[in-house]
């Protein structure tokens, strides 16, 4: 049961709060989050938002800040997590809602150099170009794989004169190195190239500007050069994540100069089929022809067998954006959704560059090079949009587009169409490079665009996403607020109530105070996340803002205080599993009756949210052990899922909480015991898998747990593969998750 005891306890903490884990939120880089409650639209115009702290750090921000909540740091307990990297070559670890107490410190810091043994940052007159100044060390934003908890960066380091940039990887918990991390950067591939048949990557010429790509077990970093000097190319480059491994290398200039792959910071895109979608800056250009040149270009790459260029679309006057290096490499690609999509065109994916004008581009069929136009794309608009250098955002059928010295600007999109104008827009315009807007909603309402402008040492934006002129919130319109620098195409983060910014010497984080949204949060079973009424010792998830440091109550017997956060139900303090600034997990009262119940949410003996829930009999809700699937135990102990099913007339055990009253009664917050067993009778229950009923042998409390039943049934004669279960209680109907079947 120690298994099962983890996962309840994970379960019931943080699992509906929302993780940023690379670059612009997800792999089709749309910068949005849709689960974002307690930033409300009328919350931030409220003008109770504002800066709530900032964390210093040694270098410039160029990278996005990363956010994982629940992370137990050893010595330190569980924290929400931001992960900030530095030119300075150091990643950080801060506590995501305060900066106070302890947490006015790192929960840790690493740093990849080491003056005393000639290892530095890279100056940038070293590399005579001022794009990155003064210092050369993190650039693209790192990625971290959740399933192993370990970060991936690419710092580039001088040691003892030489330039080198290493892949690391690092555990989440305490920044320490992976085995075998890190691993020097290196590659080769066949090519014309300065000496002969072979092309090297050689470091020097090459700083790594886009964000990591985490896909299928393999990590990809890119590349792009120091301003435009010299020879270089675009370089793609694969490792495994367990071994650190290179596995795949593609150059897209192979035979020729340039090409290389910027985006503003952008990382590349990726479709759930594997491929990878990449935007080229000025250089060679030959593949109508044949051959392997793909400069200036939209390219997808396919990862089935290493890195192989699979399809491509080069804008009609390519000779003329290499010319007047107007090049389409300044911004990456988003993947829109099929929804907006049409019968002929599916897959979309949308750009713009200097050229300033907007790519709509059918990801099955890119169109390769046509003379004279671009007839065959779904579209292409010109004027629209300033030249843009950084990443579009998508949400609710709309793209946004912050072009420099343009005004933030909206397009609609349908049926594989953009308007031809902007349905609104900005009322400022924004100096160079623009901005790079993100998105923060609750579902599809409460849409927020937020961007950072580089105007007045830097300042941060949100606009209503149905109309951009109402601007909902400017941290330009008090002092207090101003984050104090600016460091070009920042990506903002948005993540559980707060916003983070980095900055050239800091991190900084705007939120709302404590009790903001009083009055304002949801309550929802803790193990299916479904709305709706609650049980007399159910568990229970409050979503909100409270403003409390994430704390996980130790296994046992469930306090009724837990980092100065106590909930009255009823007027009967609450047993807590979990407390953090977005969410707070509680049992509800075995003595709650039926009806409508009130809650009361106090921190630091301050009343800040009230709300009612009602109390039914039953309200049961099935754990899950992975996206949709039922956390079931087989008969022999395993996991059940898609190896290892469940045989028919086996006893399985699925887990649920919400089933009411038990004999003997239990007290609230205590652990069930051992003898006697907490049951119900099996008459009030009833089990289906696959739609046909399957006869329960026990249902109670499972010993030693708060709040968690334990459901043991038979399997009925089904056939094998995966089937949906249901628990019914009292007539209260549990939500559907999967398990699976196995030959008896």
């Amino acid at each position: 049961m120690r298994n099962a005891l983890i996962i309840f306890l994970a379960a019931v903490a943080v699992r509906a709060q929302v993780s940023v884990l690379t670059y612009h939120n997800d792999l089709a880089r749309t910068g949005q989050n849709q689960s974002e409650t307690a930033l409300t639209r009328a919350a931030v115009s409220s003008g109770r938002f504002g800066k709530l702290f900032a964390q210093p750090v040694d270098g410039s921000v160029y990278a996005q800040p990363l956010y994982v909540p629940g992370v137990f740091i050893p010595g330190k307990g569980p924290h929400d997590v931001v992960y900030v990297a530095t030119e300075h070559d150091s990643v950080y670890a801060f506590d995501a809602d305060q900066a106070s107490g302890v947490d006015a410190q790192p929960l840790w810091h690493v740093s990849f150099i080491n003056p005393g043994g000639g290892i530095t940052t890279v100056p940038a007159s070293m590399v005579d170009c001022d794009q990155i100044v003064p210092e050369l060390g993190i650039t693209g934003t790192p990625v971290i794989d959740p399933s192993s908890g370990t970060l991936f960066v690419v710092a580039t380091t001088l040691e003892n004169g030489v330039y080198t940039h290493r892949l690391h990887a690092l555990d989440i918990t305490t920044g320490a190195e992976r085995a075998g991390s890190p691993v020097e950067i290196q590659a080769s591939v066949p090519g014309t190239g300065e000496g002969g048949s072979t092309v090297t990557f050689h470091a020097a010429a090459y700083k790594q500007r886009p964000g990591l790509l985490l896909l299928n077990g393999q990590v990809y970093t890119t590349w792009s050069s120091h301003c435009d000097i010299g020879k270089y190319h675009g370089w793609v480059m694969a490792y495994d994540v367990k071994t650190l491994r290179q596995t795949a290398v593609y150059n897209n200039t192979p035979n020729g100069n340039q090409a290389s792959l910027w985006a503003a910071g952008a990382a590349p895109a990726a479709d759930s089929s594997g491929n990878i979608y990449l935007v080229s800056g000025n250089g060679s250009f030959d593949a109508e022809d044949g051959g392997a040149d793909v400069g200036d270009s939209f390219t997808r790459l396919s990862t089935a067998n290493g890195l192989r260029l699979a399809d491509y679309f080069t804008p009609f006057n390519v000779e003329q954006l290499n010319d007047q290096d107007l090049d389409i490499g300044s911004s990456g690609a988003v993947l829109l959704p099929d929804s907006v999509g049409s019968a002929a065109h599916r897959h979309l994916l949308v750009s713009a560059g200097k050229e300033a004008r907007i790519y709509l581009v059918d990801r099955d069929n890119m169109g390769h090079f046509h003379s004279g136009s671009d007839s065959q794309i779904p579209q292409s608009i010109t004027g629209a949009i300033g030249a843009l250098f950084g990443i579009p955002a998508y949400f609710n059928n709309t793209v946004y587009f912050s072009g420099s010295g343009d005004h933030l600007k909206a397009f609609s999109i349908d049926n594989a169409q953009l308007s031809n104008s902007p349905t609104s827009m900005s009322a400022e315009a924004y100096t160079y490079p623009g901005s790079t807007p993100t998105i923060s909603s609750n579902g599809t309402a409460d849409g927020i665009v937020w961007a950072m402008e580089g105007n007045n040492g830097g300042t941060l934006h949100a606009y209503d996403a149905s109309n951009l002129s109402r601007e909902l919130y400017s941290s330009g319109n008090r002092a207090a607020d101003a984050p104090g620098s600016y460091v070009k195409f920042s990506s903002v983060t948005v993540a559980n109530g707060k916003a983070y910014v980095g900055t050239q010497n800091s991190l900084v984080v705007y939120s709302l105070p404590a009790g903001g949204t009083a009055n304002a949060f949801r309550i929802q079973n803790a193990a299916s996340f479904s709305l709706g009424p609650a049980a007399p010792g159910e568990a229970v998830a409050l979503f909100g803002n409270f403003g409390a440091p994430a704390t996980v109550a130790q296994p046992g017997a469930l306090p009724t205080w837990l980092a100065g956060v106590t909930v009255h139900v009823n007027g009967v303090l609450a047993p807590l599993y979990y407390v953090g600034p977005s969410q707070i997990n509680l049992q509800v009262p075995f003595e709650t009756a039926a009806g409508s119940a009130s809650i009361v949410v106090s921190v630091g003996g301050i009343d800040i949210a009230n709300g009612t829930v009602t109390v039914q009999a039953s309200a049961p809700g099935l754990f899950e052990y992975g996206a949709g699937r039922a956390f079931v135990v087989n008969q022999d102990g395993t996991f059940n899922g898609p190896n290892q099913g469940a045989p028919v007339s086996s006893i399985a055990t699925a887990f649920v909480t919400g089933q009411g009253a038990v004999t003997p009664a239990v007290a609230t917050g205590a652990t069930a015991p051992m003898k006697p067993l907490a049951q119900i009778d099996l008459s009030r229950v009833q089990v289906t898998v696959g739609g046909q009923a399957a006869q329960p042998t026990f249902v109670g409390l499972t010993p030693g747990f708060v709040g968690l039943c334990q459901v043991n049934f038979r399997i009925p004669q089904v056939s094998p593969g995966d089937h949906t279960l249901v628990i019914t209680i009292d007539g209260a109907r549990s939500d559907s998750e999967t398990m699976t079947t196995a030959k008896p």
